[in-house]
């Protein structure tokens, strides 16, 4: 699958500035999640003064909002040092081991996608987390020796985009379990002048807000336009982002006024085009477009769901009346009465 701008998921360019500018440093630098902060502050504040490590944390909601960020970010308001790595990095015990091993008191350890962890890797956490102690078992048979070893009292953030998907043991370790919220426009409009600031670019208030609009909620990918938009700007503006120019620049690339791009489009389409809008199944739908049902799945559906575009019924996916109108089509299940009051509605 061709890379989309508008995936929330970490691209090769993310992780290759994972050390970039952009990343705010501290609590008070990281917009929106006020409610999350709020909890933070407090429960930072507190471990600081009993002179205690903090409780492990778990972080989970959609991908892009700044689950990595705010885990370094803890670790530095705390005065600690961070480990990094995620779950399908861990294969074997032994590689857990030798993380858990080299931390010093009060470290943060860093689990991504703590979700995707192997069963016998999660075995050797629980320990780890309530006892501060793993067992690690050498040889086998009658040779088989058992070692206990003591760890260093840890904080450990695990983030994942599935909270469903973890185990109630592994779950029930956590003493601090935070949602992440979807941002709003004026939140990312925040975080992308701020971004302009460290870039040094011009942006204007409206420039910021057009972005913001059509970044699906999300502040991995507002700031993924920004530098696209930047590119138009420099060459039709002399750098200046204004809002007729954001406009234009997301115009052509292909990103929409509510954040759909192509693919998005593509996808509707079919459904619409050539079954009725549905119910069709995943499979079919898949088929149809070329891509993997997986992939239409985790990441086309999300957002096409979130914004009411896209249903999931037990016959298959539906593509709903809001959807038709976004796209120019008239739904052939609504009346000429349903459908002016849905378009008066938008």
């Amino acid at each position: 699958m061709e890379e989309r701008i508008l995936d929330p998921n970490e691209s090769p360019q993310d992780i290759e500035e994972n050390d970039n500018p952009l990343r705010p440093q501290t609590l008070e630098e990281y917009v929106g999640q006020e409610k999350v902060k709020e909890n933070l502050r407090v429960f930072i504040e507190a471990a600081k003064l009993r002179k205690e490590p903090l409780d492990h944390v778990l972080l989970y909601g959609p991908p892009g909002l700044g689950k990595t960020t705010l885990s370094m970010i803890i670790a530095k308001e705390l005065g600690v040092n961070i480990r990094i790595t995620s779950g399908p990095a861990i294969e074997k015990p032994g590689d857990l081991a030798a993380l858990l091993t080299n931390l010093s008191h009060g470290d943060v350890l860093f689990i991504d996608e703590i979700h995707r962890l192997s069963r016998a890797v999660e075995e050797i956490l629980y320990p780890a987390m309530e006892d501060f102690s793993i067992d690690i078992v050498t040889g086998k048979g009658q040779m088989a020796t058992s070692y206990h070893l003591p760890l260093p009292k840890f904080t450990l953030i695990g983030a994942t985009t599935r909270a469903g998907q973890l185990t109630a043991p592994l779950r029930d370790r956590f003493g601090v379990i935070l949602r992440l919220d979807m941002y709003t426009p004026e939140e990312l409009a925040r975080i992308i002048k701020r971004s302009a600031s460290i870039l040094g670019i011009k942006i204007s208030e409206e420039g910021a807000l057009e972005i913001a609009s059509r970044s699906r909620s999300t502040p991995r990918i507002a700031n993924r336009l920004l530098k696209r938009v930047r590119d138009f700007a420099q060459v039709l503006n002399s750098g200046e982002i204004t809002y007729n120019i954001s406009k234009t620049a997301l115009d052509k690339l292909g990103v929409d006024e509510i954040g759909l791009d192509s693919n998005d489009r593509r996808l509707l389409e079919t459904m619409i085009s050539f079954y009725g809008g549905g119910p069709v199944g995943l499979e079919t739908i898949a088929a149809a477009i070329g891509e993997e049902a997986v992939t239409i799945e985790d990441v086309y559906e999300p957002f096409l769901m979130q914004i009411g575009f896209l249903s999931r019924t037990p016959r298959g996916r539906c593509v709903t009346p809001a959807a038709y109108l976004h796209l120019g089509y008239k739904n052939p299940n609504l009346s000429n009465e349903q459908c002016s009051f849905l378009d008066n509605k938008n």
